[in-house]
């Protein structure tokens, strides 16, 4: 148990919480193009809709600036058009009928800038953040189903940040877990860090051993590979479990209830067991080349 403990202090210490947040304070700014102004009110309530509070939706609002302004700046980050204006080329139009789209389009494209529009950007917050998850999830997954096989090193290489030899998986699984606490923090505009977010922190540390438990079990249990399955399945929803929770804090200001936190792991549990088939075929597949 110590020695586990120790591994989980030496994740953390690679974990950069002042690169997450000078990431996500980095201000975007936006040019708006639009027939008149109502086409101009449309684009500024998609990017800070009503819930914005009148300050910060003022002071957000002298990074959005209206084509022709004379305030506007000669470049900015993102170009975006009223619907039915024609637009140009590196330009988005908004989809007044499915804007996801749109907001999943300037994602695409503008990776870099996810962090910075969700804490920023309202419109962009939950797309961002269920990102942030779905990636978490899917790494320890891959590192809990690799760290499984005896004789397979994980590719790393596949991974956002490397522990190193040293680590169990638990010790991963916890540290990436604390990471992606992290950048939900940043985009959700909360305070980032180790110590400012001491609850969520301790949670996720805690509840590292009973996952572990759990899957060390499962895996003793379960004959012909469905160990691995369930302990992968189990990685893989764990973090979804912990990251659901911190967005609907983070929200709310109140943790995710039991009923639902116990549909969010049944539902990831039930993705977690096809992303581990999806793992095993690519490892048949490459024992097969």
């Amino acid at each position: 148990m110590m020695n586990l403990v120790k591994q989980v202090r030496a994740a953390f210490s690679l974990l950069d919480p002042e690169e997450v947040q000078g990431r996500a304070i980095r201000p975007v700014s936006f040019g708006l193009v639009a027939a008149g102004s109502r086409g101009y009110a449309e684009l500024e309530d998609f990017l800070l809709p009503e819930g914005v509070p009148g300050e910060p939706r003022m002071v957000l609002l002298e990074r959005v600036h209206r084509a022709g302004d004379s305030s506007a700046p000669d470049n900015v980050d993102v170009v975006l058009y009223a619907p039915g204006v024609r637009s140009h080329r590196g330009a988005y139009t908004l989809d007044r009928n499915n804007p996801h789209s749109t907001i999943a389009q300037i994602l695409e494209e503008h990776e870099d800038l996810a962090l910075p529009l969700a804490r920023q950007f309202p419109a962009f917050r939950k797309t961002v953040v269920e990102r942030i998850i779905r990636s978490a999830a899917r790494e320890n997954a891959l590192f809990s189903f690799a760290t499984a096989l005896p004789d397979v090193v994980p590719s790393l290489v596949e991974l956002p940040w490397v522990i190193g030899e040293f680590a169990s998986d638990t010790a991963f699984l916890t540290g990436n877990q604390v990471r992606m606490a992290f950048q939900i923090a940043a985009a959700c505009g909360r305070d980032v860090g180790i110590s400012k977010q001491k609850a969520e922190v301790l949670s996720i540390v805690g509840g590292a051993f009973g996952w572990r438990a759990l899957a060390r079990q499962l895996v003793g249990k379960i004959p012909f590979g469905g160990g691995l399955i369930a302990k992968t399945a189990i990685a893989y929803a764990g973090t979804v479990v912990v990251g659901k929770g911190l967005e609907y804090l983070y929200h709310a200001n109140t943790p995710l209830p039991r009923e639902l936190r116990r549909r969010t792991y049944r539902e990831a549990f039930e993705h977690g067991k096809r992303v581990a088939a999806e793992l095993g075929a690519g490892q048949e597949a490459g024992a097969v080349k």
